[in-house]
């Protein structure tokens, strides 16, 4: 096929469930691809001797080359080089900012100078990886003999799940500890079943028990156990830690401490991971908001918005204090939540938030802003216009604006250094940590950031271990 007939072929849009319809069910929105519509799609695929997808990939998958396969109708084929460098396919096809990522180099975009005319090379992995997973096609994982060595990893996350897989793969005994009742650390206590169904990394975690990793969970490194114990008197060669950024931020403004205040964390905890929504099943109490404002541009911002709609809310409100270009939320939650009718209040920000007698939110008191010069991250600084207060009647405030690393392991062992913020530092190249035999990797090491990146920290950890441990 000559490249001018690859570009004649049109993007194959996503089925999805109607907006209307979805903004009050938690069932996926993203219907996915048919066979036909993943061929069609992998064909559009340039075949770019240069590969200049690759290069926004943290895992450096073979992307041209699953995509040929893709594009010939071997799913199978597809899937098996997608492994080769990417244990979680299903999650990452539907998680991951491809448009920042691997199709933000694109050719087919470039060529046709919009991103969102680029190669979906996300929806046509994870296509590959549902049809094996609901066909029972997946291949076997093989394992090297066992090599008497033995490796604990600290939480259950996308960097956790990939470093056991390979400290497994690599023969030596593997435990995983999760503070949690369920795996799968913001896999599933932060992404939402409308985005990522709780059965995709349940059968992750699954096929890690297959490989002969050992779980154990309700168990808080730090607390049950310290780090420095799990090698100095349970025997543990090596250990990974990836507890994540589980510590929210928040804006330390007038009526934080309120009723009907939360963290997004806290919200979506107790819908994600502990079912609140389920109330003829679920014991888990739960806020149910009427009016909603959710502070914050991200992601997780937008999963709280998204959330409470599901969640019977009458209005929400999201406020932000940029415009939309600058939002890091991935351009098509924007469009999604816009499309389920959350209320987009942009170039506004949180001033107060306020309560009344008994305690509890009322109403949140936003300013307008404008948009000054660039900050150190390259987006415009937000200014507050003098005397533009007004209020919104609200009874339910969800913050939304950031997370940082999880505190525990550093503040209950001695010597391992962390930088300013709280992250764990490591080697570039090992993810070796101030103490011999202990690596870390993700949110932890990184600040909060994508399932992929943590899962590239994961891959480089495990590399680290083996070495280490082949020492």
């Amino acid at each position: 096929m000559t490249p001018k007939e690859r570009m004649a072929i049109p993007p194959q849009e996503m089925p999805q469930q109607d907006p209307a319809v979805r903004a009050h069910n938690m069932n996926e929105v993203a219907l996915g691809y048919t066979a036909e519509m993943a061929k069609c799609e992998a064909s559009r695929c340039m075949q770019c001797a240069a590969k200049p997808c690759m290069q926004g990939c943290p895992v450096a998958i073979n992307i041209p080359g699953f995509l040929a396969k893709a594009a010939e109708g071997d799913f199978a084929g597809a899937l098996a080089i997608i492994k080769e460098t990417s244990l979680l396919p299903a999650v990452c096809g539907r998680v991951c900012p491809q448009e920042k990522q691997c199709q933000k180099f694109c050719t087919m975009g470039k060529l046709l100078k919009d991103v969102d005319k680029a190669v979906a090379i996300g929806r046509v992995e994870r296509f590959c990886a549902d049809l094996a997973r609901e066909t029972n096609a997946e291949a076997p994982v093989a394992c090297a003999p066992k090599t008497g060595k033995r490796v604990a990893v600290i939480g259950s996350g996308p960097a956790s799940i990939t470093c056991a897989a390979d400290c497994a793969k690599a023969g030596h005994d593997v435990t995983m500890f999760e503070a949690f009742h369920k795996c799968g650390g913001v896999l599933v206590y932060g992404i939402p079943e409308f985005r990522l169904p709780k059965s995709i990394v349940q059968h992750e975690i699954e096929g890690l028990e297959k490989i002969g990793v050992k779980i154990d969970t309700n168990y808080v490194v730090g607390r049950t156990r310290k780090l420095r114990d799990l090698m100095e008197k349970d025997g543990f060669d090596a250990v990974f830690v990836g507890t994540g950024a589980g510590l929210p931020k928040f804006m330390n403004i007038e009526g934080e401490n309120l009723n009907g205040v939360f963290s997004a964390n806290e919200y979506l905890t107790r819908a994600n991971l502990m079912k609140a929504y389920l109330e003829d099943q679920a014991d888990t109490p739960f806020w149910h908001g009427r009016k909603v404002a959710v502070l914050g541009g991200g992601n997780v911002a937008m999963d709280a918005s998204r959330m409470a709609l599901r969640l019977g809310a009458e209005k929400v409100y999201h406020i932000y204090r940029r415009g939309e270009s600058e939002m890091p939320a991935r351009k098509e939650e924007v469009h999604h939540a816009k499309e389920e009718g959350v209320e987009f209040h942009l170039l506004e920000n949180a001033k107060r938030i306020l309560g009344d007698d008994k305690g509890f939110v009322s109403g949140i008191e936003c300013l307008k802003y404008e948009l000054g010069e660039p900050d150190a991250s390259g987006r415009r600084s937000p200014v507050a216009v003098p005397g533009s207060e007004f209020t919104l009647d609200v009874d339910t405030v969800v913050v939304a604006v950031g997370n940082a690393s999880n505190p525990l392991i550093p503040a209950t062992t001695d010597g391992l250094e962390v930088n300013k913020r709280g992250n764990i530092v490591v080697n570039s190249e090992t993810n070796m940590t101030s103490i011999p035999g202990v690596f870390a990797g993700g949110d932890i090491v990184l600040g909060a950031a994508t399932v992929i990146l943590a899962m590239g920290e994961g891959r480089r950890a495990a590399a680290g271990i083996n070495a280490y441990l082949g020492k």
